[in-house]
């Protein structure tokens, strides 16, 4: 199941890479752009890091990834989900998910510092 949505997201974040780079280009603002563009890039990282984290469930069944996993997860929804969202033109307020989304990503990596920290006693 972990590799299975980790693949998901890296195909999600691909399409949405391509229309940012193909379709979003004739009518989208250079802030628009950027907005993508930021988006696409912390998208790509954190599948890339759940896909590295299923791998590493998979090689070592009992180190706990569950609670990091869900929280990377909901952070790339908000942060990159708020981005795209303005990018298309709705409403910057909008804009005030964006560090949410950011501080559950945060959240996920300390808690798998935490974890790893703990599974190594």
């Amino acid at each position: 199941m972990w590799i299975a949505i980790s693949a998901l997201n890296l195909a999600l974040a691909v399409m949405l890479g391509a229309f940012g780079a193909h379709g979003l280009k004739s009518f989208a603002t250079p802030e628009q752009l950027a907005w993508w563009s930021t988006a696409t890039q912390y998208f790509f990282y954190h599948a890339i890091g759940l896909l590295i984290l299923s791998v590493l469930k998979n090689t070592s069944p009992s180190f706990p990834i569950k609670i990091s996993f869900i929280l990377i997860q909901i952070g790339i929804i908000f942060f990159c989900g708020s981005l795209y969202i303005m990018a298309l033109g709705l409403p910057r307020i909008l804009g005030a998910i964006t560090p949410i989304g950011g501080a559950f990503m945060i959240a996920g990596w300390v808690m798998l510092a935490w974890q790893a920290i703990k599974h190594a006693k």
